[in-house]
């Protein structure tokens, strides 16, 4: 799994598996890491342009794994190394849900805490409503039921912009959308920027099946508010107070309907906790896991 050097690659990491959704089979990317018969972690990613579950956790995978943990990150259909896909109806958090049960399925996996971030939370949330034994506890970050802010003109900034970027695919707007999904600019490396722009030249399909899709499906992240007395496992929500992508008070709103959540928030934080405050969210995260 590792380098030998207890330092763990994207390449060294990466593996396909087929999921079948109704008539499709999907080639599936996800990347596994750290001990096999461990307790298993799923990180899911969000939706932006360019976006993989390394991209998104790659500050992350080495100390879970080094806490005893195996890691799997996936690319859900429509991102990464996974096949294309088109949403034109229907909620695709839901379609993502089933996505993670049938790598877990394939892979012998019985029951996994998971992560989600921005779209990866309310995938999370699909994921533990349609499959409350296959899950242990949930981590959300900047995202979880697709509620409406009460506070913020929506969509937000960060999404216009993030949709803007899925057009027009250009270095320049991609540091544009990045100065508003983190909360210190200052932060992002070029060798960051220069890979998204990568993944995102290497599968334009993805980005004209996301256009395509949402002009078909405005609406693809259904409201959870209804249902969220229904998600029993233990919960932790991690926010950034500054998030421009999915408000705070989004998040606040989780943490008055789901029935066994704690709430983490931090200053000076946009929509990329496991990101811009990494070692202090492993800490704070494989906390809540171990206790």
């Amino acid at each position: 799994m590792s380098n030998g050097k207890g330092m763990y690659t994207e390449a060294d990491t990466s593996r396909f598996t087929k999921v079948r959704d109704g008539d499709t089979e999907f080639n599936v990317h996800y990347n596994d890491a750290g001990p096999v018969g461990g307790d298993v972690v799923v990180m899911l990613h969000g939706s932006g342009p360019g976006a993989t579950g390394w991209s998104n956790f790659h500050r992350n995978v080495g100390p879970f794994a080094a806490a005893g943990y195996r890691v799997i990150l996936i690319d859900f259909p429509g991102w990464g190394k996974s096949d294309a896909v088109r949403i034109t109806s229907g909620s695709r958090g839901e379609f993502n849900g089933r996505i993670v049960k049938g790598v877990l399925d394939n892979l012998g996996v019985k029951r996994a805490h998971v992560i989600g971030n921005s779209m990866g939370g309310h995938s999370t949330t699909a994921f533990a409503l349609s499959n409350p034994d296959r899950v242990g506890k949930l981590v959300l970050m900047g995202g979880g039921n697709h509620a409406i802010s009460l506070t913020v003109p929506m969509p937000t900034e960060g999404i216009k912009m993030m949709n803007q970027v899925y057009r027009e695919p250009t270095l320049e707007n991609v540091k544009r959308m990045m100065n508003v999904f983190v909360f210190d600019p200052s932060s992002l490396t070029d060798e960051l920027l220069q890979q998204r722009v990568a993944n995102m030249q290497a599968r334009p399909d993805h980005l004209e099946n996301w256009i395509s899709s949402l002009a078909a499906n405005p609406k693809p992240f259904n409201d959870y508010g209804p249902r969220l007395a229904e998600v029993t496992a233990p919960t932790l929500l991690i926010w950034g107070r500054d998030d421009r992508f999915v408000p705070f008070d989004v998040g606040m709103r989780l943490l008055w309907n789901l029935p066994n959540v704690e709430l983490h928030a931090f200053s000076r934080c946009g929509h990329w906790a496991q990101w811009e405050h990494a070692d202090k969210f492993n800490r704070i995260a494989l906390d809540f896991l171990a206790n």
